[in-house]
């Protein structure tokens, strides 16, 4: 028997929204107990960290629980001890994973159907923590020895090409510098690389942890500091106190051969150490402008 469904996310920022889901439910032969299989569109897992073994579809152990409880509920009324194949495929799936963490993650085919309750928190901000430290995880499983963590995609590009790292050693950070800091903390890798803009790096250097614009502010008077220690003279530190942005502030201190770009690099460091406690984690911090190109670092190594 098949199944399908159109996946309404709400507002949660989803890449499967509107996806078909497909379930199909059929009896095996064998003392198998309940199967799942990766359907079309669904991935397979190929490498050791995550939740599941490698070689197994996709299909995140709480989904797993829920289905079988269904299962083991009707089996129950119709007194039937047969075993059971469950196959799940989402059509379009594997064009879908493109959008998502799994190729990093070693999940290759397709999508993983998640979930923890059952229910969708609008912008939920929790599922992309989970997905930072399942990469974490899967790093420290592979016995990586340099991850890279980037607050957008250029600064990820940017932070792969300068030291030659793979994909799958990539963490998509966004604005959670903390969330990933403190997992960090607890299961430590041996170096990490921090790359992003100059607005979002000097939150971090500034000691705020979430980098979305709507959770902490760029504080014109904290750059307007740096550059006086830097030796600005009166006129730049009150044009830097007046800027419209983090790319007028660098611009100015650039225009005046100040390093601020390394500075605020040498701030964020210190913030991920303080965060990371003593964990023996070697952070370096790299500071990219909207091309991509290096503008400051601070090294960790």
């Amino acid at each position: 028997m098949t199944a399908g469904i159109i996946k309404d996310a709400g507002d949660d920022p989803d890449v499967t929204h509107g996806a078909m889901i497909k379930t199909t439910v059929a009896f095996s032969n064998g003392q198998t107990g309940i199967v799942f299989k990766a359907g079309e569109g669904v991935g397979r897992i190929t490498k050791p960290g995550l939740p599941l073994d490698v070689g197994q579809a996709a299909i995140n152990p709480v989904p797993r629980q829920m289905i079988s409880a269904s299962i083991n509920e009707l089996a129950s009324i119709y007194h039937s001890d047969r075993n059971v194949e469950v196959e799940i495929s989402v059509p379009g799936g594997k064009e879908l994973a493109l959008k998502t963490w799994n190729p990093q993650l070693g999940i290759v085919g397709g999508i993983s159907i998640l979930g923890t309750t059952g229910v969708v928190i609008p912008f939920s901000c929790s599922a992309w923590i989970h997905s930072i430290h399942r990469g974490i995880d899967v790093a420290r499983a592979t016995k990586t020895v340099h991850v890279g963590a980037s607050t957008g995609s250029t600064s990820g590009k940017a932070v792969r090409e300068k030291h030659n790292l793979p994909e799958t050693s990539m963490i998509d950070m966004g604005d959670f510098a903390g969330g990933m800091l403190k997992y960090l903390r607890g299961h430590p890798v041996p170096r990490i690389t921090i790359g992003g803009g100059v607005a979002k790096l000097s939150k971090l250097a500034q000691g705020h942890l979430d980098l979305h614009s709507a959770r902490s502010q760029l504080d014109l008077d904290w750059l307007a500091d740096q550059v006086a220690t830097l030796g600005g003279t009166g006129s730049t530190i009150e044009s830097i106190k007046k800027a419209n942005s983090a790319l007028e502030v660098f611009e100015l201190a650039e225009s005046h051969n100040l390093p601020l770009a390394d500075r605020i690099a040498d701030k964020a460091r210190i913030t991920a150490l303080n965060v990371l406690s003593g964990a023996p984690v070697a952070v370096e911090i790299l500071v990219f402008n909207r091309q991509g190109q290096l503008v400051g670092m601070a090294h960790g190594w």
